[in-house]
């Protein structure tokens, strides 16, 4: 059962919680039964951990995480841990709103601040880590187009040619901020022809064949596993995105939210990541 007392929150305002937010329905559940098992770089240096685990983390993340809980999942059976992935900024609103949470990890450090001046990060954490979060990683975008590549897309110029269809995130979340800051640095006018609520639906879009380009980051590319082909180009140096990480003021069980954090952050969480194609900041 989750501890519901009240925890102390490192915040910059208040904002009044207005409501209960639903978790996205991409959610992911993992659980098991038995006896707590601890082995060397155990983050809980031999402490038994139980309980549920909530964290709300960037659409970018869904790959690394999911593989990092498989490792948390094995040194920690009692532990049940749920992701509830989407856009930054939209998880962010959730989490204002009221929405249970322990652990936010957001797409760029602006989306976490819109956090910590509502709900906040738990003090004792903030205190150790700062108080905006730990940034854990990098992330750099780049055009990702079908293996074909149809429209002979080769640099951003390209994508404001009459008739290349291009997809973007849209502008509120990190994605999009991104991209509106690297096609400003080119001084390029391109218009897409949609705007999708985070990078996975741009993804998304460019391996149906929906469209002849999308701006996502280099490491959905990655993930695409040779659904699609990643080009880079300059413009992405001017627009590379820090995630933070935090424990939030309202987690049921900040110790627990912490664990995962060192998890995420320990040598082994560090491999997964940079496989993956994330940076390091």
């Amino acid at each position: 059962m989750r501890d519901s007392s009240p925890r102390r929150a490192v915040r910059r305002g208040h904002r009044p919680v207005t409501g209960l937010a639903a978790v996205a329905a991409l959610s992911v559940a993992l659980t098991a039964c038995g006896a707590e098992e601890t082995g060397p770089g155990d983050e809980t240096s031999g402490d038994a951990l139980s309980g549920e685990l909530t964290v709300f983390a960037a659409a970018s993340l869904t790959d690394v995480f999911a593989e990092i809980a498989e490792d948390f999942r094995e040194r920690h059976p009692e532990v049940e841990v749920t992701f509830n992935f989407a856009g930054s900024s939209e998880l962010a609103q959730q989490i204002n709103s009221g929405a249970p949470a322990d652990v936010f990890a957001a797409a760029n450090t602006a989306t976490m601040e819109q956090v910590v001046e509502g709900e906040g990060l738990d003090a004792d954490w903030a205190g150790e880590h700062g108080e905006d979060g730990l940034v854990f990683v990098t992330n750099t975008l780049r055009i990702a187009v079908p293996p074909d590549n149809p429209a002979g897309i080769e640099d951003l110029s390209d994508l404001a040619d009459d008739g290349v269809q291009a997809a973007f995130c849209a502008e509120e979340v990190p994605c999009g901020a991104a991209t509106t800051t690297a096609v400003d640095a080119s001084g390029l006018e391109i218009t897409p022809v949609t705007y999708e609520e985070d990078v996975r639906a741009v993804l998304t879009k460019v391996e149906l064949g929906e469209v002849d380009a999308g701006l996502v980051y280099s490491t959905d590319v990655i993930s695409a596993e040779g659904r699609v082909e990643g080009l880079e180009f300059p413009e992405a140096e001017e627009a590379v995105n820090d995630y933070p990480i935090g424990v939030l003021a309202n987690s049921a069980d900040s110790a627990l939210a912490s664990a995962w954090i060192e998890a995420v952050t320990s040598a082994e969480g560090a491999a997964v990541l940079r496989d993956a194609g994330f940076g390091t900041p």
